[in-house]
């Protein structure tokens, strides 16, 4: 795919998500909005897809996370988040699992911003071989 279409295809998935928050009009689209603008700040070249039934996708060398919209939650899950550090607590959902984790909010809950870009980031470093802390992970030669 050439660059020009990449950029296409980031604008058209950006629309999809902004109709999507649009659509909502409760608090669930606010909370998405704001969970979308900290990622932006977190990680200005983060790629913006829409997968599996319009849910909003957050990449950066794969998968960072999905924001998904339920009836009384709005869902962070993070693809490899069982190896993200998460020294706030911030994941409260899917813990069981051997690579996911989530992040569940309900309304009226608030997010801790600074925890969270700084989860985003570590998920992304972990995405580019940096490990869960960010750090370039060693390789055997």
């Amino acid at each position: 795919m050439t660059n020009k279409a990449e950029a296409q295809d980031d604008q058209a998935a950006s629309a999809l998500i902004d109709e999507k928050i649009a659509k909502l009009g409760d608090w669930r689209g606010a909370t998405l909005g704001r969970i979308r603008a900290l990622i932006h700040e977190a990680l200005p070249d983060v790629v913006e897809e829409v997968k599996w039934m319009g849910t909003p996708v957050f990449s950066r060398n794969g998968i960072i996370c999905t924001g998904e919209t339920y009836k009384s939650v709005v869902k962070l899950t993070f693809l490899k988040g069982a190896s993200v550090s998460d020294p706030a607590g911030l994941f409260n959902a899917s813990l069981d699992g051997n690579a996911r984790r989530a992040i569940d909010i309900r309304e009226g809950e608030a997010l801790d911003a600074a925890a969270f870009m700084e989860l985003i980031q570590a998920a992304a470093a972990l995405n580019a071989g940096r490990g869960a802390t960010g750090r370039q992970t060693k390789t055997a030669a």
